[in-house]
């Protein structure tokens, strides 16, 4: 099993540069995938429900104060990916890849996990609501061909 800042570099690899936004959604993707196709995790970091969208806090505390980010940001990190966790983000990149952080950030909102982890909050109310793996797993098992990433 990958660490998130490997999955991170992975996409920064396959990308060239992103925005945190999108690498954010990318990698949330990218879990959710796994989850459905291979019935296991990518990574162990959780990940919260914030306004924006689906967030890994530790990803994010490595980014802060970053908006755009390019391949090498995290070194060399990709490095010790596994083929097979690798292949998991080459689908996600090439379903996702031509999205923004933006219709991303957008597209999650109008999903199960990331708005019943946020349920009773207004919109723009902070939130480190986890997004569980098996509300993950069970939403986009039902729904792989309504997700452009699956």
């Amino acid at each position: 099993m990958a660490e998130v800042v490997s999955v991170a570099a992975y996409v920064l690899h396959k990308l060239g540069y992103s925005t945190t936004m999108k690498l954010q959604k990318i990698v949330y993707y990218s879990q959710a995938y796994s989850l459905v196709s291979r019935n296991r995790p990518l990574f162990t970091e959780r990940i919260e429900a914030w306004v924006n969208g689906p967030v890994v806090p530790e990803l994010f505390d490595l980014h802060r104060g970053k908006f755009v980010i390019s391949d090498g940001f995290f070194g060399n990190a990709a490095a010790s990916m596994p083929s097979d966790d690798r292949a998991v983000v080459d689908h996600v990149v090439a379903r996702l890849g031509g999205f923004s952080g933006a219709e991303l950030s957008s597209l999650s909102h109008s999903e199960a996990p990331w708005a019943d982890a946020r349920k009773g909050l207004a919109p723009t109310d902070r939130c480190a609501s986890v997004i569980s793996l098996e509300s993950m797993r069970s939403y986009y098992s039902s729904r792989p061909a309504g997700n452009p990433a699956f």
